[in-house]
């Protein structure tokens, strides 16, 4: 039997939920006169070798990018993500040891002469090494996802660039130096699926595949055929990597999976992520950055909410985990109230007090819009919303929440495990 929520009882549960959040925050910030702690002075380390269950956040409001210890929440360290609208993700090369940041800067500030680089920062002491500069296109969107990639080998680095026409720049990282810019009329975004190759989607309803040569330049284009209605249901650019494949999700909430591997992209028969009565309870993808594919485990995690046509950013009520070889959902994770952990932080509220307890377990929960998964074999799954810029980080295989990110800034949704 379908369900359908009630308006008029949402609304009160949200007003219930209002009431609530501000009595608590109110009671926070009332608690503050008694227990204030001072600021801890900042102190300037080397990281550690990096971890599996490293994550990058974004704070576009300061136009920081935050890197954060998953198995302790702790904050290890910041770079600048500088004209950016949300910031571009950094692309982190274990292989060379460093970390990379598309930066653009205007000689007036916010005018005048454009000038775009690749800032590259040392991944230990996250201390600015060098910079490569490119033509002045970089994209910039409101979500940051694949801007920019390294490709496997970590020896190029390849930059989507919007104005006026679609365009890729490609940078050769040893030799700190920009090799070429590549004309892809129409097609958008950087999957890497090799060394010197890399996918695109394309507004014509098919994809693209770029192989570069040895040294960097283009040495084959090659299209698929036209394998979505980009009118009638559209992908969504936020792809999750499978090897050399790339799974993506329609509005509509079909999973479209496409092969890289061959002389030409080879689209598989997409399958729905909803069943029939799912779908007349109107369950959708969601949020931001809604899909993360553990590969071991051959799990694919979805942002999914309830709501009609048009929602499809919209916050996710539920994280579900699907078995792929099945194709059927195996999982269902409530996400906690990352809008009680935000009052929380923002009153530096202890977060082993009672009240500090009292606001992460009885705020209701917004949902979350990002979800990222890390790639070793006791794997982590981080969600965020995106308007507190709260995280929160579970086990991705029991669903089972451990702990929360602390100094995640004012907002943004962004995150990449490196």
């Amino acid at each position: 039997m379908a369900r359908r929520r009630l308006a008029g009882g949402a609304r009160s549960a949200k007003r219930i939920g209002c009431a609530l959040a501000i009595a608590l925050c109110s009671l926070a910030i009332a608690s503050l006169a008694d227990d204030v702690r001072p600021d801890e002075v900042g102190r300037s380390l080397t990281l550690p070798e990096a971890s599996d269950h490293w994550v990058w956040l974004n704070e576009p409001i300061f136009r920081h990018a935050k890197l954060y210890d998953g198995d302790s929440g702790r904050l290890l360290g910041i770079v600048d993500q500088l004209g950016s609208l949300t910031g571009r993700h950094p692309l982190v090369s274990r292989e060379r040891g460093e970390t990379y940041v598309m930066e653009t800067f205007y000689s007036r500030g916010n005018r005048g002469t454009r000038r775009d680089f690749i800032t590259i920062y040392d991944s230990r002491t996250l201390e600015i090494t060098g910079e490569i500069e490119i033509p002045p296109r970089t994209a910039d969107v409101g979500h940051g996802l694949n801007l920019g990639a390294l490709l496997d080998g970590d020896r190029f680095l390849v930059v989507f660039n919007q104005e006026p026409s679609n365009t890729v720049s490609v940078v050769d990282l040893p030799g700190r130096r920009f090799v070429t810019e590549i004309t892809t009329a129409g097609c958008a975004g950087v999957y890497p699926v090799g060394p010197r190759k890399f996918g695109m989607l394309c507004g014509d309803g098919t994809a693209l595949a770029v192989e570069l040569s040895e040294v960097g330049r283009k040495q084959k284009l090659t299209g698929s055929d036209e394998f979505f209605d980009v009118v009638e249901d559209p992908l969504t650019e936020k792809g999750a990597r499978d090897g050399q494949k790339w799974l993506f999700a329609s509005f509509e909430g079909y999973l479209h999976e496409i092969d890289f591997s061959g002389a030409k992209p080879a689209p598989a028969k997409p399958w729905s992520l909803f069943t029939t009565d799912q779908r007349i309870d109107q369950w959708r993808i969601g949020g931001i950055q809604h899909l993360a594919l553990h590969r071991p485990s051959r799990r694919l995690f979805s942002v999914v909410h309830q709501g009609g046509s048009g929602t499809h950013k919209d916050a996710g009520s539920e994280i579900w985990a699907y078995d792929l070889a099945k194709r059927e959902r195996i999982q269902v994770i409530d996400p906690p109230s990352l809008l009680g952990v935000f009052l929380r932080r923002m009153g530096g509220i202890d977060p082993d007090s009672t009240l500090g307890w009292l606001l992460e377990t009885l705020v209701p929960s917004p949902g979350v819009h990002s979800v990222v998964v890390t790639r070793d074999a006791d794997p982590l799954l981080f969600v965020r919303h995106r308007e507190t810029g709260s995280a929160g980080v579970f086990d991705a295989l029991d669903g089972k929440l451990l702990r929360y990110l602390e100094e995640t800034g004012l907002g943004g949704a962004l995150m990449v495990v490196p």
